[in-house]
């Protein structure tokens, strides 16, 4: 009897601790189910609209792991890899390579690009040490300023561009909107298969679990293992005689190439390119997803990217009709997937903050 005794009060605090770990999650699984209900969307569709986004909207959310491991934080910065994808597909639809050879090509394309950016965020977030986070976003900022002047002041005038279609009608600047026919769901047709009606893109899939896979096997390399070192304690990472600066380059670096190439995902199933503000989001959605699967700024795993995205994007799907059954005005809805999108970092990191105070 007096066993059974202290075990019961030992299991009943396991589970508490449990609740407490795994808080966000479990209220944007309980919001997501509440959503679903009130909104009483179809089932097939929304399970098509599910993995429609978590198939095209994982590279970019898996973009942020190494940088967390390195003690970067969330890398609002990812922004950046996506605005090298996008040249490197404005690039080759204006060559008019198609299918999946365009794509590969503007993956090998956005590589040298996303490098170079990636090395120079790198260098700034080394002389920001400890406010990584707003560094990155501000860092998102300066670049979109300068791609604005790239495609609508150089793109004609210093860059020659002779695909007209492409062009504003003065000649000097991208249009507003480029239909990517080239390579419209290129990786997606390459392998589907269709279930109950709801296709389902294999191919994508299939990369994006290489892609879990690859970066599993690579935080058990010694370059991984250093940079879990830096993340968890710099000081003590250089006493060991690991160079930090180097290491949290390196990881700007692999997170900028993955962010291209997660953006290049993304264009090829969307199949349009909104030139100037396609990628203006993409750091927002990328580290709400992670937030909402149970990551913080310090620790994030590839199980939270993943249930993050799937229950983020469940959110952002049923939220509009949700909040249009609720309130009766079809403008709520949209207003209500907005409040979604941003109130979901700020109760998420907020959670995060509450648990952190009582442990």
């Amino acid at each position: 009897m007096k066993t059974q005794g202290a075990v019961l009060p030992r299991q009943r605090g396991i589970d508490i601790s449990l609740l407490k770990k795994n808080a966000v999650p479990l209220l944007f699984a309980a919001l997501c189910i509440l959503g679903v209900m009130v909104s009483g969307m179809d089932p097939s569709f929304l399970l098509y609209e599910i993995i429609t986004r978590f198939s095209r909207n994982s590279f970019l959310v898996l973009a942020l792991l190494i940088p967390v491991s390195a003690g970067l934080g969330l890398n609002f910065a990812i922004t950046i890899g996506a605005m090298a994808g996008q040249i490197a597909i404005v690039t080759i639809t204006h060559y008019q390579i198609k299918g999946l050879n365009g794509l590969l090509w503007a993956m090998a394309l956005s590589v040298p690009l996303a490098v170079a950016m990636g090395y120079l965020a790198g260098m700034v977030m080394n002389r920001a040490k400890g406010r990584e986070m707003i560094t990155s976003m501000i860092l998102g900022f300066f670049a979109n300023g300068l791609y604005q002047l790239l495609f609508l002041f150089l793109v004609g005038t210093v860059i020659p561009m002779k695909n007209r279609a492409m062009m504003l009608p003065e000649g000097v600047g991208l249009r507003n909107t480029v239909d990517l026919y080239g390579v419209a769901r290129a990786l997606d047709k390459l392998w589907r298969i269709n279930i109950g009606g709801i296709w389902i893109p294999m191919g994508t899939l299939l990369v994006v679990a290489l892609l879990c896979v690859v970066l599993q096997y690579f935080m058990r390399t010694r370059l991984g293992q250093e940079m879990r070192a830096v993340g968890q304690d710099r000081h003590i990472a250089e006493v060991a005689g690991i160079d930090v600066d180097r290491i949290r380059i390196i990881a700007m670096i692999f997170s900028t190439v993955l962010a291209a190439w997660g953006q290049l995902i993304f264009l090829q199933n969307i199949s349009t390119l909104n030139t100037y503000n396609s990628h203006e989001q993409v750091g927002t959605f990328a580290v709400a997803a992670l937030l909402v699967g149970g990551a913080t700024a310090t620790r994030a795993s590839i199980w939270q990217a993943l249930v993050g995205l799937l229950l983020f994007h469940t959110l952002f799907v049923v939220s509009p009709q949700a909040g249009q059954a609720l309130f009766g005005i079809p403008q709520i809805g949209e207003y209500f997937r907005v409040f979604v999108a941003y109130g979901v970092i700020a109760v998420a990191l907020a959670l995060h903050s509450w648990q952190s105070r009582s442990k």
